[in-house]
C-alpha cells in the first residue's frame, strides 16, 4: 500500500533559477567563511547537545545561524550571500552530528561500558562523512530534477531568509532578543535562585499522578517552533503515562507487600518518579519502538522508490558525464571516485575502531560484518533520509525509527551467530550510532544543498564545508556527552542498608544475574564516605537485575557489602537521555534476554490502539517516555503559538516568522546557561568550586523564592513576550509565505 505522500505525487517542475546565475562569480569559499561556520559548529554542537539529552530531541539550526551570519557580516564589512550560504552549510553539522550522537552513543553507560571521548569523536566523524558521502551522487537526482515534488522546506525557509538578508532587513534583532532574555531568566533562576526551575503538584486524591512542569526558556522556545500538534501529541503521551498508567500501577499495586518485578521496591513506598523508573519507562519503550518501527513501514513505498532512484541516478552519472561537456559551476560534486574511495577508508576504519575496542575472544569476524553492517545500513538510510525530509522536512525525519531497525537487524544476526556476550552489545550499539548519526546528517545536508541550490551555491564547495563542519562539530559533540555525565553523576552511600546483603561474599558477584563487574580497583572520592579507610571497590554494573535497580554500584569486598550506589549524569533527572535508554533496552532485551516484556508490549498496543485512532503515534510515543515536566513546557510553547497566529492571513505564519526567530534565541539561551550550569556542576562534582556565595535569591526573598506560583508567574511573563513577537512583522517587510 503506497503512502498518501506517493499517491498524491505531484509531477517534477521545471527548476527555477538561482539567485546568483551560473556565470556570476561571487566570494563563497573564504577563510571568514570556514572560521565562522566552525564556531557555529563548536556552538549549537554544544547547544544541540544539551538540548538533546534534556527534551529529547533537537530542532534545525540553520534558520538562527543564517540570521546570526548576516548581522556579524554586516558589522564586519559586507559579504555575499553565497559565503553566508556556506557558514550556515558548515555550522549547521553540529545540530545533526549532536542529534544522532544523543540518540545512541550515551547508551554506552546503560550497558555498562565507559563513555570514552575518542569513541565518540571517531563514531561520530564516520557518520558524519559517510551522510556526506553517500548524499552526493543522490543530489542531482533528489534536489534538481524532483524540484517542486521535494519542497525540502528547511532548506527553501533557510534560502528565503537569506535572498531577504542580501535584499534588506534585519532579522537578528528577534534572535538576540530571545537570547538576551532567555539568558536573564536563566541567571535568575538557575545562577541565582529568585525562583524554582519547575512546578510539581502531587495529588493526595490521585496517588501516583503528579503535575509538573519545568519552567525553562529552551522548552518553551521547543514548543513554539514545532507547533501546537506536534507539542500536543507529546503532552498526549505524558499525560497517559503519569496521569493514568502512573495511578493505576499505585491503586492495584500499593497493597502487594513485596516488590514486584522490574522494581526492587514495594509500590507503596514508591514515588510517581520511581514509578515512571520500573514500570512506565518500559512501556515507554515499547511504545517507542513500536512507533517508530510503524513509520518505517508506512514510509516503505518512499523508501523504495527512493533507493532505487539513487540507484537509478548512480547508473546514469557516468552517461551524463561522458556525453556531457564541462558542468557548470552549479553542478560540480565531489569526484564519484572519491566517494567510492572514502567509504572505502572509512569502513576499514571502522573495522580497525572495533577491532582495537571490541573484540571478544579474539572474534574478528564479528567486527568485520560490524564495520560492514555500518557502511550497508548508511547507504541504505542516507538514501531513505534524503528523500523523507524533502517531504516532511528534518525536524520530522524518523532517524530513531531507522536506528531502531538498525540495531533490531543487527542484533538478531548476532543471535543467529551466537555473539550474545556482553561486548557484542557495544559492537551493535556502534552500529546502530554511526548509522543513526549518518542518517541524521544526510537529512541536513539535503536541506542544506536544498538551499545552495536555490540561491546558486557551488555543489563541491558546500560538501568541502560540511565534511569540515562535521570535523568541527564532532570536537565539542564527543566532549559534552561524557561532560555533562560527569558534572550530574552523583554518589549515595545511603542505600547501603537496603543493599547490605545483596552481595553477601566476593566470589557471588558474577552468580547475579544481570550484574557484572567492571573493574576491581576502583577509587572511591574523597569524601563521599566519610571516616573510611578502604579504598579500593568492585565496580558493578547492574541492567535487568532482579535484585539490584539498574546503574552502577561500589562494592567492598572486604566486607562483602556494596557501599555506594553512583548514579550516572546520563540518565538522570537533568540530562534523562530518553533514546539512548530505549536503545540500550533494545539490545540488552535482544542480546542478553533480560527485558519486562509485559511492560514492553503494553506500550506497542498502546500504539496500536493510537494508530487505529487515525493519529500518527511517533511524537505521541515519544511524549508517553518523556517526563510530564517536559512535555507540558513544549505544549505550552505550542499553545501560545496558536494564539499568536490566531487572525493573521492564512499563510502569514512561516519557519521565517518573528516568533520562530525569538524562540531560537530562547532555545539557544537555554541550553548555553544550562551548559554554564553544568561547569559549575562538573566543579563541584570534581571539588574545585562550590559556588554558594551566588545564591542571592534566597537571602532576598528567603522561602518565597521557593514558592512554585512565584515561578509559574515569571514563566507566564516569558510566555506573554514570545507571543507578543510571534504577533510582530519581520523587520523590513512581510512574512516569508511557506513553501507547499
Amino acid at each position: 500500500m503506497s503512502s498518501p505522500s506517493e499517491l498524491t505525487r505531484p509531477a517534477p517542475v521545471a527548476p527555477p533559477r538561482a539567485y546568483v546565475p551560473d556565470k556570476t562569480r561571487l566570494p563563497e569559499f573564504t577563510w571568514r567563511a570556514i572560521v565562522l561556520g566552525m564556531l557555529f559548529g563548536l556552538l549549537f554542537g554544544a547547544v544541540s547537545t544539551y538540548l538533546g539529552l534534556r527534551a529529547g530531541l533537537t530542532v534545525s539550526a540553520s534558520i538562527p545561524i543564517a540570521v546570526l551570519t548576516i548581522s556579524i557580516f554586516k558589522k564586519l564589512g559586507r559579504s555575499s550571500i553565497l559565503e553566508n550560504n556556506l557558514v550556515q552549510t558548515t555550522g549547521s553539522a553540529g545540530e545533526s552530528i549532536a542529534a544522532g550522537v544523543i540518540f545512541t552513543l550515551p547508551a554506552m553507560i546503560f550497558l555498562g561500558f565507559p563513555l570514552e571521548y575518542s569513541r565518540i569523536f571517531l563514531l561520530a566523524m564516520i557518520g558524519g562523512w559517510l551522510g556526506i558521502l553517500f548524499m552526493i551522487p543522490l543530489r542531482r537526482y533528489l534536489i534538481v530534477e524532483e524540484h517542486g515534488v521535494l519542497t525540502y522546506p528547511e532548506g527553501t525557509a533557510c534560502a528565503d531568509v537569506l535572498i531577504a538578508g542580501e535584499r534588506g532587513g534585519n532579522f537578528a534583532s528577534r534572535v538576540f532578543w530571545g537570547l538576551g532574555l532567555g539568558s536573564l531568566y536563566k541567571l535568575m533562576m538557575n545562577g541565582l535562585g529568585f525562583w524554582r526551575e519547575n512546578a510539581d503538584y502531587q495529588p493526595r486524591w490521585l496517588p501516583g499522578a503528579s503535575f509538573r512542569a519545568d519552567l525553562t526558556p529552551e522548552y518553551l522556545g521547543v514548543g513554539y517552533i514545532i507547533g501546537p500538534r506536534t507539542a500536543g501529541l507529546l503532552f498526549a503521551g505524558g499525560v497517559l503515562s503519569w496521569l493514568v498508567l502512573a495511578p493505576a500501577i499505585k491503586f492495584f499495586g500499593a497493597a502487594f507487600p513485596g516488590a514486584i518485578y522490574p522494581s526492587t521496591v514495594p509500590i507503596a513506598r514508591m514515588s510517581p518518579d520511581d514509578i515512571w523508573a520500573a514500570y512506565i519507562r518500559p512501556i515507554g519503550a515499547g511504545a517507542v519502538a513500536a512507533a517508530g518501527l510503524i513509520t518505517l513501514v508506512r514510509t516503505l513505498p518512499t523508501i523504495i522508490a527512493a533507493f532505487r532512484s539513487g540507484l537509478r541516478d548512480l547508473r546514469g552519472r557516468q552517461a551524463r558525464r561522458l556525453s556531457a561537456a564541462a558542468p557548470v559551476r552549479r553542478e560540480r560534486d565531489l569526484p564519484l571516485w572519491l566517494v567510492l574511495a572514502g567509504a572505502g577508508v572509512l569502513g576499514l576504519l571502522t573495522w580497525a575502531i572495533l577491532a582495537l575496542r571490541y573484540n571478544p575472544h579474539g572474534a574478528w569476524f564479528s567486527n568485520l560484518l560490524s564495520a560492514g553492517l555500518v557502511v550497508l545500513f548508511s547507504f541504505f538510510f542516507v538514501t531513505v533520509s534524503s528523500r523523507i525530509v524533502g517531504l516532511i522536512g528534518t525536524s520530522s525525519n524518523p532517524v530513531s525509527g531507522m536506528t531502531i531497525a538498525t540495531l533490531v537487524l543487527t542484533c538478531l544476526l548476532f543471535v543467529l551467530a551466537g555473539w550474545t556476550g556482553h561486548l557484542y552489545s557495544a559492537l551493535a550499539l556502534s552500529v546502530g550510532g554511526a548509522v543513526a548519526i549518518a542518517a541524521a546528517n544526510a537529512g541536513a545536508t539535503s536541506q542544506d544543498l536544498k538551499t545552495g541550490f536555490l540561491v546558486g551555491a557551488t555543489p563541491w564547495k558546500q560538501q568541502v564545508g560540511l565534511m569540515i563542519g562535521v570535523v568541527a562539530s564532532v570536537l565539542v559533540v564527543g566532549y559534552t556527552v561524557p561532560f555533562l555525565n560527569t558534572a550530574y553523576a552523583s554518589y549515595h552511600p545511603d542505600v547501603i542498608a537496603m543493599n547490605r546483603q545483596a552481595i553477601p561474599a566476593a566470589g557471588a558477584a558474577t552468580a547475579l544475574a544481570g550484574v557484572s563487574i567492571q573493574s576491581r580497583h576502583y577509587q572511591l572520592p574523597a569524601g563521599v564516605l566519610p571516616r573510611t579507610r578502604q579504598r579500593n571497590y568492585w565496580l558493578l554494573n547492574a541492567i535487568g537485575s532482579r535484585t539490584l535497580p539498574d546503574g552502577k554500584y561500589l562494592y567492598d569486598p572486604a566486607r562483602g557489602q556494596i557501599r555506594v550506589h553512583w548514579i550516572q549524569g546520563i540518565g538522570s533527572e537533568q540530562v534523562p537521555a530518553p533514546q539512548a535508554q530505549l536503545m540500550a533496552t533494545i539490545i540488552s532485551g535482544i542480546l542478553e534476554a533480560r527485558l519486562p516484556w509485559a511492560l514492553i508490549l503494553i506500550g506497542v498496543f498502546i500504539v496500536i490502539a493510537v494508530e487505529l485512532l487515525g493519529v500518527r503515534s511517533l511524537a505521541f510515543a515519544v511524549g508517553a517516555y518523556l517526563g510530564l515536566g517536559t512535555t507540558a513546557t513544549m505544549f505550552i510553547g505550542g499553545v501560545v503559538r496558536w494564539l499568536a497566529n490566531r487572525g493573521q492571513a492564512a499563510g502569514s505564519s512561516s519557519e521565517t516568522g518573528s516568533g520562530d526567530l525569538y524562540a531560537s534565541g530562547l532555545i539557544a539561551s537555554g541550553a548555553i546557561f544550562g551548559l554554564f550550569a553544568a561547569l559549575i556542576a562538573y566543579m563541584k562534582a570534581t571539588g574545585r568550586w562550590g559556588p554558594q556565595a551566588l545564591l542571592y535569591g534566597p537571602r532576598i526573598l528567603g522561602h518565597f523564592s521557593r514558592n512554585p506560583w512565584l515561578a509559574l508567574a515569571v514563566f507566564a511573563a516569558l510566555g506573554w513576550s514570545l507571543y507578543r513577537f510571534g504577533r510582530l512583522p519581520l523587520p523590513g517587510g512581510e512574512k516569508e509565505a511557506p513553501h507547499e
